[in-house]
């Protein structure tokens, strides 16, 4: 019988070993439940050149060419991903809706001997509790916000809090992006649906009883939107100001971003980002400052000429100093105790 999920924390209870993604892969890479691998039975020519024969010239015939190319992508699979897995292996499969596609994978699966299932509804019935969780309910718990300027290690102190056992969720983990305009993590963002997807089953494993610690966004994390629950939440939420002396945030954005020093050409597109705010001449500086390598005066220029201005106009006045002499680990680690410890 299909498996039904009545709660996004159902998929760490349930008794199966993998869970199996068969839709195409453009499908899995918008989104998909955490922790699924992906087996597509058709790829995504194959959806496309099946799904159009449905439509606009015959069912049966699209039913027809979609079983043979489902039977031989799943015996690809059984052949390769999957040639190691035991005669117990029991898997969990689903598709879009829970029908054709992860049910004929699943009765192969049946065949061969292993105790395979679907999901009912398959990825539209996981989304439908995505999109409860975190739009059309409050969200579950009180949220203290790790607020400060740039520099301030706020992600770092997050690290530590959840190392000393408070409830953390990083949203800038999460959305692949440090928040500003030098903040892309990596190639690129995950799409939205697949951030909310991963928010939803950090809130979900969440104590209700217990704050949990954010650090303080906008509304938007690069090209990610935070749900309205959440936003909500973080408006009114109180917040920890994290204040550090200038040497020590300078230090710590060299430390954080290296990968943007090492990459003149992208170091140097992001900075022509600036002349909006700035100006040519005041960017000419800061590039001049790259060139010559003088990357701590850069940093600190910035600091004090572009993000620090901006940090007061949209900080919360009523924050809680938390007033740091570094921003060592040594200083960290003991600061993040210490607010563990006090707010539970």
């Amino acid at each position: 019988m299909p498996v039904t999920l009545d709660s996004l924390g159902d998929l760490g209870t349930l008794p199966f070993d993998q869970v199996i993604d068969v839709r195409s892969p453009a499908e899995y890479a918008e989104d998909h439940i955490p922790g699924a691998i992906s087996l597509p039975v058709l790829s995504d020519a194959e959806r496309a050149r099946v799904g159009t024969i449905y439509v606009q010239e015959d069912r049966f015939l699209a039913r027809k060419i979609g079983a043979a190319l489902v039977a031989r992508n799943a015996a690809a699979h059984i052949e390769g991903p999957l040639a190691d897995r035991q005669g117990g292996w029991r898997p969990l499969v689903y598709c879009w809706r829970g029908g054709q596609r992860s049910g004929s994978f699943t009765s192969i699966l049946q065949q061969i001997g292993w105790r395979a299932d679907t999901i009912a509804g398959g990825y539209r019935s996981y989304r439908r509790l995505v999109v409860a969780a975190l739009y059309d309910s409050p969200f579950p718990c009180p949220v203290l916000l790790i607020d400060g300027g740039t520099g301030t290690a706020k992600t770092r102190l997050l690290a530590h809090l959840r190392a000393a056992g408070a409830q953390v969720i990083d949203l800038e983990a999460l959305a692949g992006h440090r928040g500003s305009l030098f903040g892309l993590i990596g190639t690129e963002q995950p799409s939205q649906k697949a951030f909310e997807s991963a928010l939803a089953m950090r809130v979900a494993a969440l104590n209700p009883a217990r704050p949990v610690f954010l650090e303080a966004e906008s509304a938007r994390i690069g090209g990610i939107t935070l749900p309205p629950a959440l936003a909500v939440a973080m408006k009114s939420a109180p917040g920890i100001r994290v204040d550090a002396p200038m040497a020590a945030r300078v230090g710590h954005i060299l430390a954080e971003y290296e990968d943007m020093i090492a990459d003149p050409a992208r170091l140097d597109a992001i900075l022509e980002r600036l002349v909006r705010y700035h100006g040519h001449e005041q960017v000419a500086t800061w590039r001049a400052l790259a060139a010559a390598g003088e990357f701590a005066s850069l940093v600190e220029d910035l600091i004090r000429t572009h993000y620090d201005p901006r940090y007061r106009r949209v900080s919360k006045a009523e924050a809680t100093p938390l007033p740091l002499p570094d921003l060592s680990d040594a200083t960290l680690g003991p600061a993040a105790r210490r607010l563990a410890d006090r707010h539970g």
